[in-house]
């Protein structure tokens, strides 16, 4: 069992990390990674350099950090246990509200990870996802009229495009309820298929 001492020093490390999580998301709001200094990460956060880093090597590394954890609590918050089978309009429009609702929660990062300051490639890894998820879906309520090469064609369009609309409901303060862009994104993807 931890002692006091133990738990308390883990509280300021977690209160640490998360000030300097935070300050690279706000400076990366208006410029990239490359333009940002520890120095100046350091000095939003109010943390010292050698606290910085105590943690972390550079800015890169705090930046993986941040879009490893926001990866990996999406994919195991969406994607692990998705059953493969036939999924209702309902049920599509019920896992896309779950995945707006995530992205509700955690947009300050989110925004910024995958704005125009954003990583490329976590960008890119984040895309892909969606497009898997969207042809593992797609092809478990649709028929099989359409061969493959054409649904991936699909998966690609449209998961751009709703990359896009959900940017730019973020952009926007959320002024569409999750429910409604859910719906609107499943009749999207209604249109694309017929």
């Amino acid at each position: 069992m931890a002692n006091k001492r133990e738990v308390e020093d883990g509280r300021n490390i977690r209160r640490t990390k998360t000030a300097l999580r935070n300050s690279l998301i706000e400076l990366m709001k208006t410029r990239s990674i490359l333009r940002i200094s520890v120095k100046e990460i350091c000095d939003k956060a109010d943390v010292g350099r050698t606290t910085f880093y105590a943690h972390y090597q550079s800015q890169y590394d705090l930046l993986e950090e941040i879009e490893i954890e926001c990866q990996t609590v999406f994919e195991e918050t969406l994607f692990y246990n998705l059953p493969l089978r036939n999924y209702t309009n309902k049920e599509i429009i019920q896992m896309t509200e779950k995945i707006l609702l995530f992205i509700a929660d955690n947009s300050n990062s989110i925004q910024t990870l995958l704005s125009e300051n954003g990583d490329i490639a976590f960008q890119r890894r984040f895309i892909n996802r969606f497009i898997i998820l969207f042809k593992n879906t797609k092809k478990h309520y649709t028929d099989n009229s359409v061969d493959e090469e054409t649904a991936e064609c699909y998966s690609i369009f449209f998961v751009h495009g709703a990359i896009a609309l959900v940017q730019y409901w973020l952009k926007t303060n959320m002024h569409k309820s999750i429910p409604e862009l859910a719906k609107m994104l499943v009749s999207l993807t209604n249109e694309l298929r017929q």
